[in-house]
């Protein structure tokens, strides 16, 4: 490939705000290309948690399109979604009518003091909070023991292709994942105000094949580049040349570092 190697930049990085909101716009697209999750997530959740997810009361925040809301049912857990956005909360719905969800922010859970679930989850979604407001309401619903386990896909910066790929978007988007939230979860819930939070880490990697239409659909989910509209397109077709030298047959092969922190609730 002869690609200029510093492209000229997207417009300006949107704002946190801004980019929030940009999964209204792609929400069925989310929901069609966005990873889900490997069976070895879940047992490492009910190990952390220290109980088995079939029974327990989960309550999933920031559920999006109910990638993991299905995903921790399927393993017999009680789930409740939460999810602000309407437009994936409508698309959460529309996949998993059976799937109670209310539409609500992980800062201000409609749900009394000793609701006594077992497990508060963030899948993809803690890094929207306030983290301040939102450990503090985790607590506050969760049973005495109960766990809050937060996690995170991340392209392997381990896998060439995929560190050239961020590499790339990075010199594009100012900001892009400078600093992700699953690196730094533990410390930030470690020095949070209030009773001493103790967390603990997994790091599990996994690959999935996808079309190459899929991959690129799954880029452009991600909130810098669907906020930017149809001025990511320039980014979108880069990759899509750029991929077809790395995939010929068409199929990418993502790899995928999870990392999960959690944290039990300790009453003294």
């Amino acid at each position: 490939m002869t690609h200029d190697p510093r492209p000229d930049p997207l417009p300006p990085t949107p704002s946190h705000e801004t980019r929030a909101r940009s999964f209204d716009t792609v929400a069925a697209q989310y929901a069609a290309a966005r990873p889900g999750y490997p069976p070895s997530l879940h047992d490492a959740v009910e190990q952390l948690a220290g109980r088995p997810l079939a029974g327990a009361r989960v309550l999933d925040v920031g559920a999006g399109t109910g990638l993991a809301t299905a995903a921790l049912a399927a393993r017999g857990a009680r789930v409740t979604a939460v999810e602000p956005s309407a437009a994936m909360a409508a698309e959460l719905h529309r996949a998993h009518p059976a799937l109670p969800v209310v539409r609500a922010r992980g800062e201000a859970l409609p749900f009394p003091d000793g609701a006594d679930f077992d497990l508060v989850t963030y899948a993809q979604s803690w890094h929207w909070t306030d983290p301040e407001r939102s450990v503090p309401e985790a607590l506050r619903v969760l049973r005495p023991g109960g766990t809050l386990a937060l996690w995170w896909n991340v392209p392997d910066p381990d896998v060439p292709w995929q560190a050239a790929q961020e590499a790339r978007l990075a010199r594009r988007l100012p900001g892009y994942h400078r600093h992700h939230a699953a690196d730094t979860a533990p410390d930030v819930l470690a020095a949070l105000p209030g009773p001493r939070l103790r967390p603990a880490t997994r790091l599990l990697h996994w690959t999935r094949r996808v079309p190459l239409a899929t991959h690129l659909a799954m880029l452009g989910s991600r909130s810098h580049l669907a906020a930017l509209g149809p001025a990511a397109a320039p980014a979108l077709a880069d990759e899509d040349a750029e991929l077809r030298q790395v995939f010929p047959d068409g199929t990418v092969e993502e790899a995928y570092a999870l990392h999960l922190t959690a944290v039990r609730r300790t009453d003294a």
